[in-house]
């Protein structure tokens, strides 16, 4: 599901496209006398150079000024919306009594779990990334479904109405369904190497995609680039689907004595929402800070 900012956002989309299409259309269709115009020798260069000078640099600063007063009022509305909105509890809890430390650099995207467990090193990862992506995804099928619809004279209008009156129910009710989010795992041991777990966590469930095996456990962490070239052509094990399904119990249980719970999957999205809102209030003010400079 979408974010409130985002959905608030998204209304007058389909308004600027027409606006745009029309100004596209306009201009295409009176180009006599822009043609005529540069046919037209000037008389005083002079005159034609301090004429537009002074009104782009009018135009500039009016602009300016402008964005500057909207981005300083999207900053006041974030920051009233901070002090109403708590720090949801599932995000308490798990900071207080998990024995995972948090590791989050502003302004950065991913956000980093480690913990000790016997002589492992356990390290989960995840990205808010994630977040941005999947509702810019549900935007664009939103759009497209759309003009699909207003284009097609069959389009099935009463069903579409139907489904967004039950998206309206949901959200109304609170049972707005979490962004699913990608984690990377990796459990690694002195000289042993490192197992590398791609999981996702959704509905408050971690559900495992692959569990592969790295001999050299840098392989497992793909920090640079060419350490991920690498890693590619290594064969780090078959699909966890395909394993045999009483393995696929134990190893996931083998994570959750680890830590990756269900706990874990709670968490991790509300601090997706969190962080995005924090990164999203530092980014109004870089920008405001830019304009003003």
């Amino acid at each position: 599901m979408l974010s409130l900012r985002t959905v608030a956002r998204s209304a007058p989309r389909t308004l600027n496209r027409l606006s745009s299409t029309a100004l596209r259309q306009s201009r295409v269709a009176r180009p006599s006398s822009l043609l005529k115009s540069s046919w037209a020798p000037l008389r005083s260069s002079q005159f034609a150079s301090a004429f537009s000078t002074s009104q782009f640099r009018q135009a500039a600063s009016e602009v300016d000024e402008e964005l500057s007063v909207k981005l300083d009022s999207e900053i006041q509305f974030e920051g009233s919306m901070k002090e109403v909105d708590q720090l949801p509890a599932s995000v308490k809890d798990f900071l207080e009594n998990s024995p995972f430390e948090l590791k989050d650099e502003p302004g950065k995207e991913d956000v980093t779990l480690t913990r000790k467990f016997n002589n492992e090193t356990i390290t989960v990862t995840f990205s808010i990334s994630d977040l941005t992506n999947y509702e810019n995804e549900d935007l664009y099928n939103e759009d497209a479904l759309g003009e699909d619809e207003f284009e097609s004279e069959g389009g099935n209008r009463q069903a579409r109405q139907e489904t967004d009156e039950l998206l309206e129910d949901e959200e109304e009710e609170g049972n707005e369904a979490p962004v699913p989010c990608r984690l990377n795992v990796v459990v690694e041991k002195p000289g042993k190497g490192a197992l590398n777990i791609e999981a996702l966590a959704q509905d408050g469930q971690v559900m495992v995609e692959n569990f592969y095996y790295f001999k050299d456990a840098k392989l497992a962490h793909g920090d640079t680039a060419e350490i991920a070239h690498i890693a590619q052509d290594v064969y780090p094990g078959p699909p966890f689907g395909t394993l045999d399904e009483d393995l696929q119990l134990l190893m996931e249980r083998y994570l959750e004595e680890r830590g990756v719970t269900q706990a874990l999957a709670v968490f991790i999205p509300d601090y997706m929402d969190v962080k995005e809102q924090r990164e999203y209030q530092a980014w109004l003010k870089q920008v405001k800070g830019f304009i003003d400079a």
